[in-house]
This record gives C-alpha cells, structure tokens and sequence, in this order.
C-alpha cells in the first residue's frame, strides 16, 4: 500500500494538476480534499488541454477512482459544467464520486464574495469572488447548505429560507447590493441536484475501505501552503486547510494512513492576488518568466505576480507538511536566463534568518538574501534523466536540496504529461 500527499508548497498555482495526472496511472483511486472552484488545473493530454477545477485530475485514467470530498467545498453549475465538457472529450465520468457532507456554493455566497471585496478597495483580499470564504464561514457557523440537503427537497427549502432572510438582509442593508429570490434559488439548485446525485456517496466509507483494501490513494490538494487559513500569509489567504494535515478531515482519514508527502514547487515562485511576496521580480525578467511560462491563472485568467525561488518559504513547508520530497515544475521556463537567483534566507532589521513564520508583518520588513548562479541556454524539454541535464540546470537544482534539505524527486520540462524527470532513489515508495 502506497498512499501519497500532494501539496502546494508555494502560494499555489505550482502544477499541482499535471503531476496529479502523472502520478494517477500508478494508483487506484484520487481524492480531493479541500478548496472549490477557486482552484484550477490545466493538463494536457493527446494533445487536447483539460481545465479542472473540481474534478480531480485523475478522472483522464478509465481504471482510477476520483473522490472529491467532504472538506471540498462545490459550485453544482461549475461542477456540470465540467462534467459536459470531460464528456464531450470523450472522457468517461462513471468513476467520479462526490462526498454527500460537501458545503454548496449558493449565488448568495459568490454576491458577498464580491460585495466585501469591492467594500474592502485597496485592502481587498484578492479573491477569485468564487464564493468560497462565504460559504467556509457559513460551514464554521453551521448554517451551510450540504449536497446531501439539495438530494432532500423539503429539507432543502427550510433551510434555504432560514439562511436567505439573514442573507439578503445583509447584501442589502450593508452592501446595497441585489437580493435573491428562495424560490428561483430552490427550483435551480433542485436540478442541479438530480443532475449529480448519482455520484453522490458517502465518500469517508468509500476512501477507508479502499485503504483496508490496500489501495493505493493519491490525496490531491488545491492551493499552496502559504495560503492555508491557519499557516499561510493570513489574511491573504484561503479559507481551508491547504496543508498536509487538512487531509485527515477533509477526507476523513487517520494520521497513520499516509506513507509520503510530495510539496509541489515551481523552478520559480508565483503569486496572484494580493499579499506580501519577498523575492517577486519587478523587471523585465519577471515579464519574461510569466510569458514564457504562460504565468495566468487557469480559473480568473488574472497575471501571477512572478519571482525568484524562495528557500525560506520551502523549508517552512517542509516543516508544516513534513514533506518527504518536493517535485520542481516548469524547469524549463528558465532557459535562456543568464544569471539565476535563489533566495537562501532574509535580512530583518540587520539580522539574517533562514526560517521566519510567514507572518505579513515580518515578511514586509524581509530583504531577501540571494545566491547568483549562472543559467543555461540548452532546450531541456526532451530530456527524460536528470544526469543528461545541462550542468548548470543540475547545478541549480542540487543547490534547492541542499538550502531548503529537502531532495528533488520529479521535475517537469514541459506542460506534457511524459515531460516529467523520475528521481526514483527519492520517492520513498517505488511506481516506476
């Protein structure tokens, strides 16, 4: 049994979705276990390019199972629509399963998204306004809508009217903003409901029998480390648990279930939206990296804010995810820089740390400390092992595991699914 973690070990956006894809073939069943629609990612697969958002990526694979569960918070209209669109591929949906105890995204939580951020101006979060923080909160305060309410229409529409009262009372005396009608809402939702319904299970049962089967279960995360709700850059952050450990709830499991935690990390470091972000690039080199690198996101389209690899940021996700090893995505987007830089620690009021709480208020006073190394010019898209690497490529590489001490299990060189680098000697349980 072989059950693997991925996480984001950034501010997201780190290729998540290919490797999930990649890793996917070796496994019987992935499972989603936290975030919304607000996440995105983009595989590519014979050609034909697949944008999730909900679906795990796994769903590209006939024989794998794809849960998405309970702590996976879900907009009906865009998980149909996603559906349609797999369907239309040609790509079978039959093994998707959704968690009855997943919170629904309701057209009242996405109107409040928006209206606090337009409210906030300057001191907006950044949201993508999907809706997700309104309805986390609704979650905390146990007035949420569950799809296992939609299935039941009766129960449904008391629910629905007790929440919409409250709701409509603060769109409209807070934000002057539009109400919504209960019943336009009930009869919408209700179709959404039979659209999906026969994927609905009760996803704890299903993801622990198949571990006491001795499945092998890839647990598949949204978002990156830096924007979890308790450990990230708060409160430029998500609203859910984005670290190793919000799988234990958001897919019901044990501690003792997982065998490996692999942090997904760019050759680079991204953001989008706003927050503090120490070695962002501000010249021509961050324009060129986010060209090249086709740096927008997948599900707003808006730029990402690019910049230098960050070690600090990476040894603090090795200590909250107990990470086993890290795969470094897009290695080939830096090809072509001549001189390379990789953030060892920062300087804060004269004195230098290798490890700093990501705190804002710390990391806006942080002066990120670099290490120059000379770049290639090589094309490494085609290169399948690690020692045929240009020097300078593993070189740079070596230099990430030995400042963050964290070893390099995959790399990526391309955005397809076989342009992936297998370190096997640092995985600790062998696929290949």
């Amino acid at each position: 049994m072989s059950n693997i973690v991925l996480i984001g070990a950034q501010w997201g956006d780190e290729g998540k979705g290919r490797i999930t894809d990649f890793l996917s073939s070796k496994v019987n069943m992935v499972v989603r276990f936290q975030g919304g629609d607000n996440a995105g990612h983009t595989v590519i697969f014979k050609g034909l390019e697949f944008k999730l958002h909900l679906i795990p990526s796994g769903i590209l694979y006939p024989d794998v199972i794809c849960v998405i569960g309970n702590g996976v918070v879900i907009n009906p209209q865009t998980l149909i629509s996603e559906i349609e669109n797999l369907e239309k591929k040609a790509v079978s949906t039959e093994n998707l399963k959704i968690s009855s105890n997943c919170h629904v995204i309701m057209p009242y939580h996405i109107a409040l998204d928006g209206a606090s951020e337009n409210k906030l101006g300057s001191s907006k979060i950044g949201t993508t306004k999907k809706g997700i923080g309104p309805v986390y909160a609704d979650k905390a305060s146990r007035t949420g809508i569950r799809i296992c309410d939609l299935l039941n229409p009766d129960l449904f529409k008391q629910k629905l009217d007790d929440i919409l009262e409250i709701k409509n009372a603060i769109l409209n005396k807070v934000y002057d903003a539009e109400t919504f009608n209960a019943d336009k809402i009930f009869e919408e939702y209700t179709g959404y409901a039979q659209a999906i319904k026969k994927y609905v299970v009760e996803s704890t049962f299903l993801i622990n029998s198949a571990l006491d089967d001795n499945k092998n279960i890839l647990f598949e995360g949204a978002q990156g480390t830096l924007l979890d709700i308790d450990h990230g850059t708060y409160p430029f952050v998500t609203s859910s648990s984005t670290i190793a450990g919000g799988v234990f709830t958001g897919a019901g499991i044990g501690p003792g279930r997982i065998n490996e935690v692999i942090g997904i990390t760019k050759s680079y470091c991204t953001r989008v939206g706003s927050g503090v972000f120490p070695t962002e690039i501000k010249d021509e080199t961050g324009n060129m990296i986010r060209e090249k690198g086709n740096e927008y996101g997948t599900t707003t389209g808006r730029a990402r804010r690019c910049g230098w690899f960050d070690c600090v940021i990476i040894r603090y996700s090795a200590m909250v995810n107990n990470l086993s090893s890290l795969a470094l995505t897009k290695l080939d987007v830096l090809s072509g820089i001549e001189k390379i830089k990789i953030c060892s620690s920062y300087k804060i009021d004269g004195s230098i740390y290798e490890n700093v709480t990501p705190n804002c208020l710390i990391l806006e006073k942080s002066q990120p400390q670099y290490i120059e190394v000379n770049g290639w010019d090589e094309d490494i898209t085609n290169i399948k092992e690690f020692e045929k690497l240009p020097y300078n490529a593993k070189k740079y590489i070596n230099l990430i595991e030995e400042l963050t001490r964290i070893p390099v299990s995959l790399i990526s060189v391309g955005p397809d699914r076989n342009q992936i680098i297998i370190r096997d000697k640092y995985l600790k349980k062998k696929f290949f």
